[in-house]
């Protein structure tokens, strides 16, 4: 366990270099942090984020894509989820399903399909995974900008945790509020989804990549009792909450952007209307 003093140290280095849009080190470059003093470290920033008039509003779920745990981690490869929050001034709705995002100050950004949900109620302590469908007022697709302040994108997960999650922003589609009958299918229904990923830098869209709902834990649903689950083993963090946005994770590998690109998701299986996403 990180000393409140170093904690604190490296939140203050993570949050200058953020406002800054500069790269630093990795915390581990030096020292062999643990997963836990990576969150000592998001503990401190938070604290400290909420002290300057940013308000929590959910959180992102990161790395629940096994498809992608061997491209990341230097010493080790990432071989879990880990979660970081999200805040007010991070995430916004497009309007129509289309979205401009300015890259100023991104570090090193890339895009990131995802299905989120907003949470009618806390889920139950002991909840099974139907208890935390039955939990989801609705569900949207979304694309979140993650941001890394570690050059070429090489860090190890207590890095990753501590650095934000690399959340930087997450642009939200339109809000699909979903019937009892879809949340007690609803983790198989979007393990079966599918979404295709398509940029252009001018007028033609080429396809990209394609993702799966299997692919995040074998279904967004199952990102999210994941999460349910790992915030009992944190009590220094509150537990899920009515009203919480949850970005459950990538679809697909996150991918490098730029200004001048639109980005554009198409669905399959699911009643998700596609978003559309351009940078400047």
């Amino acid at each position: 366990m990180l000393m409140s003093t170093q904690a604190n140290r490296y939140a203050h280095q993570l949050l200058a270099a953020r406002a800054d849009a500069q790269q630093i080190p990795c915390l581990t470059k030096d020292d062999h942090l643990s997963i836990a003093d990576g969150y000592d470290v998001a503990k401190c920033i938070v604290d400290i984020r909420i002290a300057q008039g940013e308000t929590p509003i959910g959180r992102k779920i990161g790395f629940t894509n096994r498809r992608i745990w061997p491209n990341y981690g230097e010493r080790e490869p990432i071989n879990a989820p880990i979660w970081a929050h999200m805040y007010d001034d991070t995430v916004r709705y497009s309007e129509d399903n289309h979205g401009l995002q300015d890259l100023t100050g991104a570090v090193q950004p890339r895009i990131e399909p995802e299905i989120v949900f907003k949470l009618a109620k806390a889920p139950p302590q002991n909840a099974t995974l139907e208890d935390i469908a039955d939990c989801i007022e609705w569900m949207a697709h979304g694309f979140e900008l993650v941001v890394c302040p570690f050059a070429d994108w090489k860090f190890e997960a207590a890095d990753a945790v501590a650095a934000f999650g690399f959340h930087g922003a997450l642009i939200l589609g339109e809000p699909h509020v979903l019937s009892s009958a879809t949340r007690l299918h609803l983790a198989d229904i979007l393990t079966a989804a599918s979404v295709s990923l398509s940029y252009s830098e001018g007028a033609e869209f080429r396809l990209h990549s394609a993702g799966f709902g299997s692919n995040v834990l074998d279904s967004p649903v199952h990102a999210l009792l994941n999460l349910h689950q790992t915030l009992q083993t944190q009590p220094q963090f509150a537990p899920l909450a009515a009203g919480e946005l949850i970005a459950t994770g990538t679809l697909t590998d996150a991918y490098p952007v730029k200004p001048g690109q639109t980005w554009s998701t198409a669905f399959s299986g699911v009643a998700l209307p596609g978003l559309t996403l351009s940078f400047v």
